[in-house]
């Protein structure tokens, strides 16, 4: 695919390029991973600034987002993306290979510095998702600080640079500047900027700003952080929809694939009709998600039964889930769930953050989020279809796992995409990579006949299968 840059793009992607050390805090949808890679392709190929580039970003954005974004594009093509991730042997054999940005999750960050020590090979860095360095005490923040003298270039990439407060703007900074702007600690910072909110004879627990501390920081900080808002540059009709690509780990891809062999292969003579399909692609879904319903007999005397019974096989895509909810924090999210087993495993996840999470079953519910006091509303699309006004409390949902009903998704998303909504709605799609998620969404995105795209999906999956049979 041809880039073709916004007037925004080519001047986050000049700054980049132009300066050693830039913060780059815009919206969702505005390009924040095309950006960045041109700019390092231009660095590298056309002005030999830059030898080996590294970014560390969420496990499931660098399982997968860094890697698609630059296999999209035609300009990139130069560009070798390496994933240093798994286990430690294969992070260290994908160190040792060749390429020129090498992503790696930020949990390894720490570990990374280690290995490396004083002969750290990136000259650029890039921070994607640049707010979970935001604590001063965090190890993968004291890891870059130890190493920062080695690295000639740093970007930083984020949303939401402070979702908590003022206070979450020092340790990025410092990693862009040493502590020249907002001050060399933590301590600087918060007796220039802050006065305790809450304390006791020891211990402060809180901070609050000082008067004026907001624009004071923002004048010290403007000219190397960027700060863009979609509404102010994207001429869309009020909708961003966000696909996120979640990677299986090689068990969870196993599993799926034994799954969709020994189904397909259930099928008399490879026949698929709507009712099989059906069947077919609901196992397949709900594989996909992370969970499975199975049956189990129950032997009591000579009486037998069957109870269902769910079969957990994977977090995947519970874990880019969270780190969805992190990146847009702070403000409230409409979730869609599939399966009743998605439900509880999304309520189990949710129970150690700090969020508030309901579930929509009653009017109090609807009437608390629009009053925006809950964070985390949890909804099957078939109960909210139609005639619900929820746009009042909030702009982003989050479609956890999909289903092939066209009405349903359209209704559904028009629960905050509606007359009334005064924010730019966002619909973020969390899709397992090479499974059938990837066909509803394409079916979906069509907007054709739900039944005859489910068909045609699965019998090119059911022709396979049986071709490799007779083989």
């Amino acid at each position: 695919m041809r880039f073709i840059p916004h007037d925004y793009q080519r001047y986050c992607i000049t700054r980049i390029i132009q300066e050693e050390a830039v913060a780059l805090f815009l919206d969702m949808g505005l390009g924040k991973t095309v950006i960045t890679l041109t700019a390092v392709c231009d660095l590298v190929f056309n002005r030999f600034l830059v030898g080996k580039c590294l970014v560390v970003a969420p496990k499931k954005v660098a399982e997968d987002t860094w890697t698609r974004e630059q296999g999209k594009w035609d300009h990139l093509r130069m560009l070798k993306v390496q994933p240093v991730l798994g286990a430690k042997a294969k992070r260290i054999r994908a160190l040792n290979s060749p390429g020129n940005v090498f992503v790696i999750n930020r949990e390894n960050v720490p570990w990374l510095v280690d290995y490396y020590r004083n002969d750290w090979p990136f000259d650029m860095v890039v921070i994607d998702e640049s707010s979970s360095f935001k604590s001063h005490q965090a190890k993968r923040f004291k890891s870059l600080k130890n190493i920062r003298g080695h690295i000639r270039r740093l970007v930083e990439l984020t949303g939401t640079p402070s979702p908590n407060g003022l206070t979450d703007l020092w340790a990025q900074v410092y990693l862009l500047d040493g502590g020249k702007r907002l001050g060399r600690t933590i301590t600087e910072y918060r007796n220039n900027y802050f006065f305790p909110a809450s304390r006791d004879a020891h211990t402060i627990f809180s901070y609050e700003p000082r008067p004026g501390a907001q624009e004071a920081i923002q004048e010290r900080i403007r000219d190397i952080c960027i700060s863009l808002s979609a509404k102010d540059y994207l001429s869309l009709p009020g909708r961003i929809d966000n696909i996120r690509y979640v990677q299986l780990d090689a068990k969870a891809q196993r599993a799926y694939r034994e799954m969709e062999r020994e189904k397909v292969l259930e099928l008399p003579e490879g026949v698929l009709d709507a009712g099989s399909a059906a069947v077919l692609s609901g196992k397949l879904l709900q594989l996909a998600n992370g969970a499975i319903y199975h049956t189990r007999e129950i032997v009591a005397g000579d009486e037998v039964s069957t109870a269902r019974e769910v079969a957990e096989i994977h977090d995947n895509k519970l874990e880019g889930f969270m780190e969805l909810l992190e990146e847009i924090d702070g403000k409230p999210v409409l979730v869609f769930y599939n399966f009743q087993h998605d439900l509880v495993r999304i309520k189990r996840a949710l129970i150690k953050s700090k969020r508030t999470v309901r579930e929509l079953k009653t009017p109090a519910d609807i009437a608390d989020w629009n009053a925006g006091r809950i964070d985390v509303l949890l909804a099957h699309p078939a109960s909210v279809a139609y005639g619900l006004n929820l746009q009042e409390g909030g702009s982003d949902i989050v479609w956890f796992g999909l289903n092939w009903n066209l009405e349903l998704y359209q209704q559904a998303n028009a629960r905050l995409h509606r007359q009334g909504q005064e924010h730019t709605v966002y619909i973020h799609h969390l899709l397992a990579a090479g499974t059938v998620d990837e066909d509803v969404m394409g079916a979906l995105q069509r907007k054709g006949d739900s039944q005859a795209a489910l068909l045609e999906a699965l019998k090119a999956r059911v022709d396979r299968y049986f071709q490799e049979e007779k083989d």
